[in-house]
Order: structure tokens, then C-alpha cells, then sequence
């Protein structure tokens, strides 16, 4: 895939599940892969083997990931989510499926007044995710 370049990049900061959550992006979402990972080595900031900086795709939308080796008092709050346009019944249906596993469904899958379908989930990672049949 190519990728023209991005003005803004949303950056995903993780606490060691840096690797585990974006191989489980590129296989929850088509037209997704792994652009580039970066690894702490030996006596760097970081867990070495861990990811000091990444790049994925998802639908030609590029995000960065990182391990942090520092232990913050915050993680990923529903104030920040990634909304993502659906184009048939089938996807939104198995995005809020594998999305939703072992996370938290902040709104059911259903009809509302702004939406024909739409719902709003936290993965297991902590991100939030709002779903949209378009």
C-alpha cells in the first residue's frame, strides 16, 4: 500500500502491549499492515525488545505506537476516539464483534436518532472506537 503523508498522526502510547495491540489492529481491519517498528536495544530508555516507535496502516490511515517505560497516571479515555466509517451491515457488525472482545461496550450496536447503525466500544487495549454504518 501507499501512503501519501499525513499532516496529523494519531499516536497510540502503551505500557508494553505496544506490539500485541497493533498486530491485533491489522488483523481486526482490512487493508492493514505494519509499516515499521522500532525496538529498545540493551541500556536504551525502554524494555529492551520493546517498541520505542511504530508505524501501521489501517485503510491508509497511518498511526504511531510506542512503549512507554514510564508508568503514567492515565491511559486511553472515551474523550479521544477513532471513528470509523462503515460501509456494509457485515462490517460494522464484525469490527463491533472482535473490537469489543474483551473490552467494554460504551454504546450497543443499534439504530439511533443520528445514525442508521452505530456503536461505540473500548478494546481490550483501552482505546475507544465509535462505529458507524455510512
Amino acid at each position: 500500500m501507499e501512503h501519501a503523508k499525513q499532516k496529523i498522526t494519531t499516536f497510540l502510547m502503551f505500557t508494553g502491549k505496544a506490539e500485541e495491540a497493533m498486530n491485533y489492529y491489522v488483523s481486526v481491519f482490512e487493508q492493514a499492515e505494519i509499516l515499521n517498528v522500532q525496538r529498545y536495544g540493551a541500556n536504551e530508555s525502554g524494555t529492551e525488545g520493546t517498541v520505542a516507535h511504530a508505524t501501521f496502516s489501517l485503510y491508509g490511515q497511518v498511526f504511531m505506537c510506542m512503549d512507554s517505560n514510564v508508568e503514567h497516571g492515565f491511559t486511553f479515555t472515551p474523550s479521544i476516539s477513532l471513528f470509523v466509517g462503515c460501509n456494509t451491515e457485515a462490517e460494522i457488525d464484525q469490527l463491533f464483534e472482535k473490537l469489543s472482545q474483551d473490552g467494554q461496550v460504551l454504546m450497543p450496536l443499534s439504530r439511533y436518532p443520528f445514525s442508521e447503525k452505530f456503536g461505540w466500544v473500548a478494546d481490550k487495549y483501552g482505546v475507544s472506537w465509535q462505529l458507524n454504518l455510512e
